[in-house]
């Protein structure tokens, strides 16, 4: 346990922190996987709207450190490539 009071203010801030950050990580994921399912399911215009849903999600996120820039990018060009070839 923190003894001092700046060692609890940081143990209070680190677990807002981590519930914050934890809530933002588990709804990224949840937008690549409705990208996913809807390649799947070899729906196009499903997986279309969701990517488009996912972009902005994944350009935020990657802007504000939370996952890379390259990651962001990675699961952007392989989704749209999956969603292309499925014309």
């Amino acid at each position: 346990m923190a003894n001092t009071l700046q060692a609890r203010k940081r143990a209070r801030q680190s677990d807002k922190h981590r519930e914050r950050n934890a809530s933002q990580r588990s709804m990224l994921r949840s937008t690549i996987k409705k990208v996913v399912k809807a390649v799947e399911s070899k729906d196009k215009a499903a997986a279309e709207a969701a990517y488009k849903e996912m972009v902005p999600v994944l350009d935020r996120y990657s802007n504000r450190g939370m996952i890379h820039k390259n990651k962001a990018a990675r699961h952007k060009s392989r989704l749209a490539a999956h969603i292309k070839a499925l014309a």
